[in-house]
């Protein structure tokens, strides 16, 4: 999934000074501040002084450095899989989320103002550590998410396991996944059923003898994606563990080479070269990576070599044709790559639409909801759009006999609606990036489609709430125009 609550540092409202100010007096009280993933609690934090107990926030709970030892990594990351996540802890940490912003914002306010250099430096560099601890709550926000609406589609009796055919795509992944050194490129907005495409194709795999291996870019913990090394060791750990495999890193790995040649090393000579049957890779969230610039250049460099490895006629070319890649994103917005290292113009590009009328009808079909007929079913489509997930929340509570057609499609774009928890994780995603805030406030507001600046339209189409009609834009259903036309006045 795209982050962008992290763009919340480049919009940060500094106040203004007046004339008569000085700029050692400017409000830089820093009570109950976070800094380092930690809360500050001193009676006064100015320019010259940060001090007091230290609490860390994790989930909503406080714990004082003072008293006892600040957990360490590992036993924080325990703790978040340790239960599953509950709206509560969503608060919580959009709460931290708030005030990091915040703290940000002041000791951004603080180096701006301060004169001394060696000051300035320290704010500096406690700017760049506030900024990853921003990064962090914000990735753990969105493994939140998702997991929470994994939640509320189990509870409220939806049959994601439902699959739905959209041809002649289906069948496009099966023919390229059989090519030797295929490499597929998967794209769509969120929740449009990429997942579900891959856990397919990845079944298909399977079905024809392959070994497979999925790596969630999206579960990668944020010191994994530290630095490019510890990243492509982790790569090489975790698809060897998939594949059940004893790691072998200090065998395969020599400090001599380079770390995009001890990857392929690695997969050449141990993953590739244990058995002659193919290797099918999928990674998933792969937009990850866009926010790290030392990693995503040089990670897609060795995708785009490993793809022409396999064009090699040699016994080199031979091992890596056993490779098929498949990479889902869901967005084009991707930072610039020269176009002879890129993945992202070679191989088989899937762009996965919305359900016509004829796959909506087959989805109420499976759900067994035979009371509604075509005309009902295009009343919905109206609404929606033909959006996988939505439509499959509509059906879900319709065959629940929650509500009727009637009362769902009038309370849909209210807070009573069924939809309320997703519109509002949207709304609060705009409320968090001023610039799409603004851009989809234009959006929603006129009857035309809308020119908006590149990136802001990619990065609303990867959050689904725009498609793109040639460079412009248009709401990406009916529901969100009418919600937030209301919500962004």
């Amino acid at each position: 999934m795209v982050t962008f609550r992290t763009e919340t540092l480049k919009n940060a409202q500094i106040k203004p000074m007046s004339d008569s100010e000085d700029p050692k007096q400017a409000d830089n009280d820093l009570r109950n501040s976070q800094f380092g993933g930690g809360l500050i609690n001193a009676e006064s934090v100015n320019a010259g002084r940060i001090g007091g107990d230290i609490y860390n926030i994790h989930l909503g709970q406080q714990t004082a450095a003072s008293g006892s030892p600040a957990p360490s990594q590992n036993q924080r990351e325990r703790c978040l899989r340790r239960a599953s996540p509950t709206q509560q802890e969503q608060d919580s940490l959009e709460k931290a989320y708030a005030l990091q912003s915040q703290r940000i914002a002041r000791i951004r306010n603080a180096w701006i103002i301060e004169t001394d250099p060696s000051r300035k430096f320290q704010y500096e560099h406690q700017l760049q550590s506030e900024e990853r601890t921003l990064k962090e709550l914000s990735d753990k926000l969105d493994a939140i998410e998702q997991q929470l609406q994994a939640a509320e589609n189990s509870a409220m009796g939806a049959h994601t396991t439902i699959y739905i055919q959209r041809p002649p795509i289906e069948n496009k992944c099966y023919e390229a996944l059989v090519q030797p050194g295929a490499l597929i490129r998967l794209k769509a907005p969120q929740r449009m059923g990429k997942t579900l495409l891959l856990e397919k194709t990845l079944d298909y795999a399977r079905h024809q003898g392959y070994q497979t291996a999925k790596i969630d870019l999206q579960l990668a913990d944020i010191d994994i994606l530290a630095n490019l090394k510890t990243f492509l060791q982790w790569l090489c750990v975790d698809v060897a563990d998939t594949l059940e495999l004893e790691p072998q890193l200090d065998k395969h790995w020599q400090e001599v080479f380079g770390l995009n040649k001890n990857c392929t090393r690695y997969f050449q000579k141990y993953l590739l070269s244990v058995t002659d049957t193919p290797l099918f890779l999928a990674i998933d969230n792969f937009e990850r990576l866009f926010d790290y610039p030392e990693i995503f250049p040089q990670f897609c460099l060795l995708l785009r070599g490993w793809y022409e490895a396999a064009k090699q006629g040699d016994k080199i070319g031979n091992i890596w044709k056993k490779l098929r890649l498949v990479v889902v994103h869901s967005t084009e917005s991707y930072p610039s790559l020269d176009s002879n290292h890129s993945p992202f113009n070679v191989g088989l590009a899937i762009d996965l639409p919305e359900f016509n009328l004829q796959q909506v009808t087959e989805l109420a079909k499976q759900n067994e909801l035979g009371l509604l007929g075509k005309q009902d079913l295009s009343r919905l489509i109206d609404l929606l759009g033909g959006h996988p997930y939505l439509m499959q929340q509509a059906i879900a509570h319709l065959k629940s006999q929650q509500m009727t057609l009637e009362e769902l499609l009038r309370l849909a774009p209210t807070e009573q609606g069924i939809f309320s928890a997703h519109l509002r994780q949207q709304l609060w995603h705009l409320q968090h990036n001023p610039q799409l805030e603004l851009g989809y406030k234009k959006v929603v507001m006129t009857n035309t489609p809308v020119r908006l600046d590149t990136e802001v339209a990619f990065k609303l189409h990867s959050l689904g709430l725009v498609k793109l009609s040639s460079n412009d834009c248009v709401p990406g259903c009916d529901l969100y125009r009418q919600y937030f036309s209301t919500r962004l006045e």
